[in-house]
């Protein structure tokens, strides 16, 4: 090893460890700096660990964490960002956090969720032998552009990767397109006709059109979003055949999911520790990836029923007499997700819903006009109370008014501590459904008032 890697594996960890004295979590800032000092750090390292790497729009937290659930059952050892530095920085700052100063890996495996844009340059340097593409969906319009610019982001990705084994959602046109000009081996995972009730039309007008040809679309099925049975009748481009594929979805519960999963045509019921649509998405993929690592499946049906995500994912708080859920939302195609799961929720309960529009979170917030909040109005008799908070409350109160909350029901606060402090008397079910940079301050009042484990812990 070169001097300049030296340098800047000792940075990085010097500076990791003041930053955690400080309790700043230091999860992308020495990573940046010792990219500077050393800027094929980050290809040195990951040489020497077998890695799949998560990207995609939605999901990518959430399956990270299942792969890396079935590594730790198998006793395997690895290393994973579970803080959510997916940049170059912050996958920078983890390797380097597993590798001794002389820069020699101390794991074998690398678990790493990578950001969509991140990706056209991190995947050369990674070099995983798994990708696992969750969906696409319209996302932080002023940082990713169009949903097609992020597609062009991961295909560029994944050509420095040309050795990966991809691991590919069959329902979402966008994301299943990328077989169709990269030489790379593909397995696909889906949700099959008839496991879910179909919607009548697509509830998001991402993929409408052709990918090819620009034909409009027909569905067999639509299990949310753009996700189905596509097919276009022009050209011919459809959904391919899933090799892990839910056949059945026999119970979806408030606190997780029953359902019948095809492995390669295997079946066999399987048990999901979190709730909603979209986890049954992940679960799925995570399948896909841990097999394709070269894991026994058993290994993946396993972690599934154990795992309880963090970091407001569907995360559980000790908040109020029944507990809080932390629900993370950021596009209007998880968010539609999130109503959904909060129409099921047959109780009174208390919704605190919280936007800002900071860099993280994308600045134009005009989404949450394609975003559904009509069906939250559909449910409002069942929301004994409707707060609203974050840098733009306001926006938010207005457009729950005119999904139908009525202004009067619409409580406004926006002292995150205050918030909480108010919410531990509540006697009923708390909701809450913060986008991410909203998510990071009131996750850290929550565990302020309640307990819990810093976001760089896990």
């Amino acid at each position: 090893m070169n001097l300049r890697a030296f340098l800047a594996i000792l940075l990085c960890k010097a500076l990791r460890l003041v930053s955690r004295l400080l309790r700043r979590g230091g999860t992308a800032m020495p990573g940046s700096f010792a990219l500077k000092i050393c800027p094929d750090l980050l290809r040195r390292l990951a040489s020497q660990v077998k890695t799949i790497a998560v990207t995609g729009t939605n999901g990518k937290t959430t399956s990270a964490r299942m792969i890396e659930e079935a590594f730790s059952g198998e006793g395997l050892s690895y290393l994973a960002n579970r803080s959510g530095a997916n940049l170059a920085s912050g996958i920078t700052t983890e390797l380097v956090m597993n590798a001794t100063l002389g820069g020699r890996m101390k794991k074998d495996y690398a678990i790493i969720e990578c950001d969509e844009a991140a990706a056209r340059s991190v995947f050369s340097q990674l070099r995983p032998r798994v990708v696992v593409v969750t969906n696409l969906f319209r996302d932080q319009l002023d940082r990713y552009g169009e949903v097609t610019h992020t597609l062009e982001n991961i295909r560029t990705a994944i050509q420095g990767a040309p050795d990966a084994l991809l691991c590919l959602n069959a329902d979402c046109s966008l994301t299943a397109s990328l077989a169709g000009d990269l030489p790379n081996e593909v397995i696909w995972f889906g949700v099959e006709k008839g496991a879910v009730p179909s919607r009548e039309k697509p509830e998001i007008s991402d993929a409408t059109h052709c990918i090819r040809c620009k034909a409009e679309y027909e569905y067999d099925y639509i299990s949310y979003g753009h996700l189905g049975g596509f097919r276009c009748p022009r050209c011919g481009y459809a959904r391919h055949a899933a090799d892990i594929a839910v056949t059945e979805v026999v119970e979806q519960r408030m606190d997780g999911s029953s359902i019948v999963l095809s492995i390669r045509g295997e079946k066999q019921l399987v048990e999901i520790g979190l709730p909603a649509m979209y986890n049954i998405y992940n679960a799925a993929g995570a399948v896909a990836g841990v097999t394709a690592m070269g894991l026994p499946a058993s290994a993946a049906i396993a972690a599934l029923g154990r795992f309880r995500c963090g970091f407001g994912r569907m995360e559980t708080f000790a908040l109020g007499k029944k507990g809080a859920r932390m629900m993370l939302v950021k596009n209007p195609a998880g968010c539609n997700q999130v109503i959904e799961f909060l129409q099921n929720v047959k109780e009174p309960s208390v919704l605190a819903a919280c936007l800002n529009d900071r860099a993280a979170d994308g600045k134009d917030i005009s989404w949450i006009w394609d975003a559904d909040y009509e069906k939250l109005g559909s449910i409002a008799s069942r929301l004994a109370r409707v707060i609203v908070s974050g840098d733009r409350a306001e926006d938010l109160r207005v457009r729950l008014k005119y999904a139908g909350i009525p202004d009067e029901r619409i409580e406004l606060q926006r002292d995150y501590a205050a918030l909480v402090d108010d919410l531990a008397a509540e006697e009923r079910p708390i909701f809450l459904m913060p986008t991410y940079t909203a998510m990071l301050e009131l996750r850290q009042a929550v565990i302020h008032r309640v307990g819990g484990s810093e976001f760089w812990e896990g």
